[in-house]
C-alpha cells in the first residue's frame, strides 16, 4: 500500500473517531440543529475554502456582523465546526495532486503537533485575551491575503535539506496558530512557494494539515467546552455541500475581486474585534470556568 493510500485511510478513521467523538458530546447535551443563517455561513465559507481562500477569517469576519457566536467561542467553533468540510477537502485533494509522500506526511505530523499544544492553551483564554488575539490574527490575515495573490512559482514537489526543517518548524507554528483562529491555507502556501515548492502541491500539504490537525484540536475544543453547538454543527452540516460543489462543479473561479472583498471584510472583523477588546468593560467568564454555552 502507497504512503498515499496509508494518509487516506487514516484520514477516514480520523473521521469517523471524530464523528464519533462529537456525536457521545451531542448526545450528553441535546441535538440543537443550526438556523438557516448558520447553514449558509457553512456553505459559502468552506466553498472559498476549497478554491484556496480559505475559510477561517472569513467565518469569523461573518460570525463578529451577525453576532452568530460570543468572541471567547469563535476559535473553538471554526476549529470543531470546519473539520468535517475540511477532512472531505483533503481526501479530494491528497488523491488527485501529487507530492513527495515525505513532505507531505512530515508537514502533516508538524500541523497536528502545534494545534494540540496550541487548542490546550487557547480554549482557557479569558475573552479579552482571545479578542486581541484574533483581531491580530485577522489583520495578519489580511495581510498574508494580499500577499498571496501572486504567490511565487516554485516547481519542486519536495523539500530536502534546511529547507525540509524550516517547513517543519513554519507548519508547527501555524497548527498552533490555527487554533486562535488564523487560518494555516494562505500562510502555508506562501511559507511553501518561498522554499521553491509548487504552489499546486501546497493544496494537499495544507488541507491535509488542516484535515488531520483539527480533529485533534476540536476534541480539546469540546472537551472544555469552548465552542458553540448549534453554530458549529451549521458549519458542518452546510459546509460539506459547499466543499462538493468547488471540487466537482465550479473546480476554478477567477478570485481576483472575491480576495479583495475578503480583505475588506477581514479587516473590518479584525478592527472590531479589536475595539470590543479594548473598550467592552462588561466583566466576562473564562471559557474554562464551566460555563455552559451549548446554543
Amino acid at each position: 500500500m502507497s504512503v498515499i493510500s496509508v494518509l487516506l485511510v487514516l484520514l477516514g478513521i480520523f473521521a469517523a473517531a471524530y464523528m464519533a467523538f462529537w456525536g457521545v458530546e451531542i448526545a450528553r447535551v441535546g441535538l440543537r440543529l443550526p438556523n438557516a443563517l448558520q447553514l449558509v455561513i457553512g456553505f459559502i465559507t468552506d466553498f472559498l475554502d476549497t478554491l484556496g481562500i480559505g475559510s477561517f477569517a472569513v467565518t469569523t469576519s461573518m460570525f463578529k456582523f451577525w453576532k452568530v457566536v460570543p468572541d471567547e467561542r469563535i476559535p473553538g467553533t471554526l476549529n470543531v465546526g470546519h473539520t468535517l468540510p475540511t477532512i472531505a477537502e483533503a481526501l479530494i485533494y491528497i488523491g488527485i495532486v501529487r507530492v513527495d509522500p515525505l513532505t507531505l506526511v512530515s508537514l502533516i505530523a508538524a500541523s497536528i503537533a502545534g494545534s494540540w499544544l496550541g487548542a490546550g492553551v487557547v480554549a482557557r483564554w479569558p475573552r479579552r485575551y482571545i479578542q486581541l488575539g484574533m483581531g491580530t490574527a485577522l489583520l495578519a490575515a489580511a495581510i498574508l491575503f494580499i500577499v498571496n495573490f501572486h504567490p511565487a512559482q516554485g516547481s519542486v514537489l519536495g523539500l530536502h535539506g534546511p529547507l525540509f526543517w524550516i517547513a517543519i518548524a513554519g507548519n508547527f507554528a501555524l497548527g498552533a496558530l490555527m487554533t486562535l483562529g488564523i487560518g494555516l491555507y494562505a500562510p502555508c502556501m506562501i511559507m511553501l512557494s518561498l522554499l521553491g515548492m509548487n504552489p499546486k502541491a501546497a493544496f494537499p500539504i495544507m488541507m491535509g494539515s488542516c484535515a488531520f490537525l483539527m480533529p485533534v484540536a476540536s476534541a480539546r475544543f469540546i472537551r472544555f467546552d469552548a465552542y458553540t453547538l448549534r453554530a458549529g454543527l451549521g458549519l458542518a452540516i452546510g459546509g460539506i455541500p459547499g466543499v462538493l460543489a468547488a471540487a466537482f462543479i465550479v473546480k476554478s473561479l477567477d478570485l481576483t475581486w472575491v480576495r479583495w472583498l475578503v480583505v475588506i471584510v477581514v479587516v473590518y472583523a479584525a478592527v472590531m474585534m479589536l475595539r470590543s477588546a479594548l473598550f467592552e468593560r462588561r466583566p466576562e467568564p473564562t471559557v474554562g470556568g464551566g460555563v455552559i454555552a451549548h446554543e
